[in-house]
C-alpha cells in the first residue's frame, strides 16, 4: 500500500481541490464552490497527498461559533478510498479544531457510518441555545444555515444527515 501524507493546504493545491470537488457537485453530493472562494478559504483546508505529491484528498474546517466548527468538503479520490485517507484528514481537522479552542464539530453528510466510526452522532434541531441561534441565523454562510436546519437550504440537504461530535 502506498504511503500518503496529510498537511495544510497551499494555494498551489486549490485547483486540485476544485477538480476533486466538481464531480460531487455535479452529482449534488457537495455544494459547489467557485475557485475564488476556495482560494479565499485555503487556510481552512487540509490535503492528503500521495508519495508523488498528487492531492488525493481534502477537507476543510470552518469556524461557526466560539465552541463550534464544521468539517466541510471532505473528499477522497476513489483510488484511495478505504485506505485511511479520510480518517487522516478528519484527525488533522479535529486537531486544528482543538488548537482553535473548539469543543464541538458539525458535519452534514451522506457518509453516516464513516462519521459514526469517528465519534459523530446524529443530531436533532436544537443544538445551540436561543441566544447563539439568534446570532448564527444572521450569517450569510450556507453551512451555518444547514447546521441550523433552515428551510431555505432544504433542497441542498435532502438525504444528508446532520451530525455532531464533542471533542
Amino acid at each position: 500500500m502506498s504511503e500518503f501524507t496529510v498537511r495544510a493546504a497551499r494555494t498551489s493545491d486549490v485547483r486540485a481541490i476544485h477538480r476533486m470537488l466538481e464531480p460531487y457537485v455535479q452529482r449534488r453530493i457537495l455544494l459547489g464552490k467557485d475557485i475564488v472562494v476556495l482560494y479565499e478559504a485555503v487556510q481552512q483546508f487540509i490535503v492528503a497527498e500521495d508519495s508523488d505529491g498528487t492531492v488525493i484528498g481534502c477537507g476543510a474546517l470552518h469556524v461557526m461559533w466560539d465552541d463550534l466548527g464544521e468539517i466541510r468538503t471532505l473528499i477522497v479520490s476513489d483510488d484511495w478510498l478505504h485506505r485511511g485517507v479520510g480518517r487522516g484528514i478528519v484527525e488533522a481537522l479535529e486537531n486544528a479544531a482543538r488548537a482553535l479552542g473548539l469543543s464541538r464539530l458539525f458535519c452534514l453528510t451522506f457518509e453516516v457510518e464513516f462519521f459514526t466510526r469517528r465519534g459523530f452522532s446524529e443530531i436533532g434541531e436544537h443544538v445551540v441555545d436561543p441566544d447563539v441561534y439568534s446570532q448564527l441565523v444572521r450569517s450569510p454562510d450556507e453551512g451555518i444555515a444547514e447546521f441550523l436546519d433552515l428551510a431555505h437550504v432544504k433542497p441542498n440537504t435532502l438525504g444528508n444527515t446532520r451530525m455532531l461530535k464533542n471533542l
